[in-house]
């Protein structure tokens, strides 16, 4: 049964927000000079678990990752920027948008590297789940966001779903 670890029964998304940054250094690159998935896999996974702690202000487990598309690649001495935040809640579970940005610090080119979308189980002091707050979107730019992570992985589920052949 889940324990109620919130002190408050409603978050925002902007308590969820977070945005970590990195240079791309030689240990964390392939034989091509360009970031290891595993490397990105592990900062994505990073950031969202921020996020979902941020929010439910609790310790956090990764439940589940939708599938990773890598857009474009992150090249030796890029500025990796991995962002999360939290847009939708279940009783103890949390859903994070997670996007990586690579930027060329010699002419500030920015694009966009990887995204994907993660689940989080809160825990309280005995590892068991925990209920989290409700989602709050007060202002505009928060319920934008939320409603992009919405439709960006409504749209990935149909996708997935058109490739699916028929049983």
């Amino acid at each position: 049964m889940p324990v109620d670890q919130s002190q408050d029964s409603t978050a925002t998304l902007e308590r969820s927000y977070t945005e970590m940054s990195e240079i791309l250094m030689p240990n964390e690159t392939n034989n091509l000079g360009r970031a290891l998935g595993g490397s990105v896999l592990h900062w994505m996974d990073i950031c969202g678990a921020i996020a979902a702690r941020r929010f439910s202000r609790c310790q956090v487990v990764t439940a589940a990752m939708d599938h990773v598309d890598f857009i474009a690649a992150i090249d030796l001495g890029d500025i990796v920027t991995t962002t999360g935040y939290v847009f939708e809640t279940g009783h103890t579970s949390m859903d994070v948008k997670v996007d990586v940005h690579a930027e060329r610090p010699e002419s500030g080119q920015r694009t966009e590297a990887a995204t994907s979308f993660f689940s989080f189980v809160a825990l309280d002091a005995e590892e068991t789940p925990a209920s989290v707050p409700d989602l709050r979107c007060p202002s505009d730019a928060q319920q934008e966001l939320r409603a992009i992570a919405l439709e960006q992985r409504r749209a990935r589920r149909r996708e997935l779903a058109d490739r699916t052949p028929d049983h």
